[in-house]
């Protein structure tokens, strides 16, 4: 990055904290003791990435639109949840899936021979999905399993601690229909804790597919993509347990699939201390630097890093505010 180009996003960067602390202000945001945000706060976790950002609240899932109206030829979608020892909040995420009413939907559980009351809970739900519980090679082998042999044309897995939004699956089909040339979709996400309540939420703005080589910022829950995707580039990649979606959607943007950011809320992403992504981190360090090293030759440093998301974190913070004071409306 030349010395011009720092300077002017460094003071569009402090224009937009002057901005913020105003808007604050304006709203009686602050209150007494309550750390005023600053340029470097939000440098250090932009709030994509800061998933606690308020106290809990209930989840007002009748806000979310309905779906639009779909012909009898909607496209068939596949979905499939890895599972292993998540009885505590699969059974949420299966409802926000069955529950969708979608016309055309195959929905599996993959579980890894979960020893709580998985197995149980799966047998009591009825027959609206197919589920199989067996060992597994972990979480990548287990989307592989349940996609595999499978005749559709839009795939996505969620995990079973997340949660889908009501009319996604309509939205995405929809999506998909009116824009053929569009090969993966995914949009904003809402952050929730172990009890289902609201704790934050992440307004992305537009795909950015330079700063997607230096940073995995999609949200994967929100992800759906077209057959042809899985059948060109293959399906997830085994060896990875942490970063395999990040492989999967870099692959897919090195073949030359067009993404696309949905202005819409498609997902939950569930927060808990036994979540995957916290207990493997070290893990996801080495295999993201794997990614880097593919992608662009190199491992980059933090500070390179830092300055190549630099611009799209800036957009992330103006659509963060925008939508927290109404001046965007998803």
């Amino acid at each position: 990055m030349d010395e011009d180009l720092r300077q002017r996003l460094e003071k569009r960067l402090e224009q937009l904290e002057n901005r913020v602390a105003l808007l604050e202000r304006n709203q009686n945001l602050i209150a007494a003791g309550q750390r005023r945000t600053s340029l470097r706060s939000l440098w250090r976790r932009p709030p994509m990435w800061t998933f606690e950002q308020y106290p809990p609240r209930l989840l007002n899932l009748k806000a979310s639109r309905p779906g639009p109206a779909l012909p009898a030829n909607a496209p068939r979608i596949a979905m499939v949840t890895p599972s292993y020892n998540h009885a505590q909040y699969l059974g949420a995420t299966i409802e926000s899936i069955v529950s969708q009413g979608y016309p055309n939907l195959y929905y599996h559980v993959q579980d890894g021979g979960s020893i709580d009351n998985t197995v149980d809970l799966l047998k009591s739900l009825g027959g609206n999905f197919s589920w199989k519980s067996e060992p597994d090679g972990g979480q990548s082998n287990a989307i592989n399993l349940g996609f595999a042999g499978v005749d559709c044309e839009i795939m996505a897995y969620l995990n079973s601690d997340d949660m889908l939004l009501p009319g996604t699956l309509a939205y995405v089909a929809d999506y998909f229909m009116s824009h053929p040339d569009v090969d993966i979709v995914y949009g904003h996400r809402v952050f929730v804790d172990n009890e289902g309540l609201e704790v934050g939420r992440a307004v992305l703005p537009p795909h950015d597919g330079k700063t997607l080589q230096y940073a995995d910022y999609i949200p994967q829950e929100t992800m759906f993509w077209r057959k042809r995707v899985w059948d060109k580039i293959g399906p997830i990649d085994e060896s990875f347990h942490y970063a395999m979606d990040w492989d999967f959607i870099l692959r897919a943007q090195e073949a030359g699939f067009k993404f696309v950011r949905l202005p819409r809320f498609l997902a939950c992403f569930r927060i808990h201390d036994a979540q995957k992504t916290a207990a493997t981190y070290a893990i996801g360090v080495r295999e993201m630097g794997i990614l880097r090293r593919r992608v662009l030759g190199f491992e980059p440093t933090q500070i390179q890093i830092r300055r190549a998301i630099a611009y799209f974190l800036m957009q992330q913070v103006i659509y963060h505010y925008g939508y927290k004071f109404g001046l965007l409306r998803y």
